[in-house]
């Protein structure tokens, strides 16, 4: 798929259409979007999930009016009986461990990979849900298994229930209303209330797009900078104050200090190579609880593909990978952004890398990053 193609999975719209119309602008209900597609996960194997350590999962449920909100793991005796209705069980990072659903996340990526969350996959019997909400980032609710009827409405009135362990909506007000069926999807921009109840029982997977907040993005960058900030004594500059005259307020901070102080800050972000480093190096951070499973060395130059749990980024001067930086340049930095891009190699693309970056491969396969592409001829 080319961004310039019509295609069934955004409704006969072209992704750069799509992204024009509807990002972050309106919602988009698609029939049949991905009609016979791979099923990300059934309901044994998302409950074998639910029941891992290291994934995060949470079952709802509304009884007599009351909900109730419990964190995993959970053994499938911990679950409520598949006859009993009003329950929903969310297991979050789902692509990170089903190679279905790794691919699922796949076709999604005519939006940039720093927005790219994660699959997030429930389960409910009749009557499930979550209740009334607003969610922060763009959201596509793809139906994979029965049925599911969704409400929605513009977020005009944030009041939430009280005393209930989720943030319910007091006041929505639906203005459209759908039900979804296998292979159909509800393309949903940030700021939209909406409910999904289901209409017996019915898998859905929500593919989400993280929006953080400027705040965020300053502190974790910052932060990021500051940890790399050479304090070698012998090179740093030292405040000065040889001007300084004998003060009766020597409890006053010094106005040139303050100065100093400002100083330090913009030669610290006013550093263009630092920063970009910095933010790279946290959206390529693969998420909390994420493990790689180190492997033996490439034979020799064969087709690689990055693991599934792997993040790789790039920009003008760096790649990124898992949350570490390198510089790249010429006919490296080309392959490499291939590799982010595409997120395989082929085996003539490999044997053109330079010795340097055939060893840097190398030790992202020994972390278990990278690893031979079986799918290609010869691997």
């Amino acid at each position: 798929m080319t961004i310039d193609t019509p295609t069934p999975l955004l409704g006969g719209l072209s992704p750069q259409a799509f992204m024009r119309r509807h990002w972050q602008k309106k919602p988009l209900l698609i029939r049949q979007a991905l009609p016979g597609a791979e099923p990300a996960l059934d309901r044994a194997a998302l409950f074998a999930l639910a029941d891992t350590e290291g994934v995060e999962s949470r079952l709802i449920e509304r009884r007599e009016g009351r909900w109730s909100l419990r964190h995993g793991p959970f053994t499938r005796r911990q679950l409520p009986p598949l006859a009993r209705p009003d329950w929903t069980l969310l297991v979050q990072g789902v692509d990170l461990h089903a190679p279905a659903a790794h691919r699922l996340l796949s076709h999604f990526r005519f939006a940039s990979d720093v927005r790219l969350d994660d699959v997030m996959i429930s389960y409910a019997t009749d009557g499930g849900g979550v209740g009334p909400h607003i969610d922060s980032y763009d959201v596509f609710l793809l139906q994979l298994a029965g049925r599911r009827r969704w409400r929605i409405g513009r977020g005009k009135q944030p009041a939430l229930v009280p005393d209930v362990p989720l943030k319910i909506l007091a006041n929505f007000k639906p203005e459209h209303e759908w039900t979804l069926e296998a292979g159909d999807m509800l393309y949903l921009p940030p700021g939209w209330a909406h409910e999904g109840v289901a209409d017996g029982e019915c898998l859905t997977a929500s593919i989400g797009f993280r929006a953080p907040t400027r705040n965020e993005v300053g502190l974790e960058v910052m932060q990021r900078m500051l940890d790399g900030v050479d304090d070698d004594e012998g090179t740093a500059t030292r405040y000065r104050d040889a001007s300084q005259t004998a003060t009766d307020q020597p409890a006053r901070i010094p106005s040139r200090l303050v100065e100093f102080a400002a100083d330090a800050v913009r030669r610290l972000v006013d550093n263009p190579s630092s920063l970009q480093c910095a933010l790279g190096e946290w959206l390529s951070e693969p998420k909390p609880q994420t493990w790689f499973e180190p492997i033996d060395a490439l034979p020799g130059p064969c087709a690689v593909a990055l693991d599934q749990r792997t993040r790789m980024l790039y920009d003008d001067r760096h790649v990124f990978i898992n949350g570490e930086s390198f510089d790249a340049s010429g006919r490296d930095a080309r392959l490499m952004r291939q590799l982010a891009d595409a997120r395989m190699l082929d085996a003539r693309a490999v044997a053109a890398l330079s010795a340097d970056a055939w060893e840097l491969l190398q030790s992202w396969v020994f972390q278990g990053w990278l690893r031979a592409d079986v799918r290609a001829d010869g691997c």
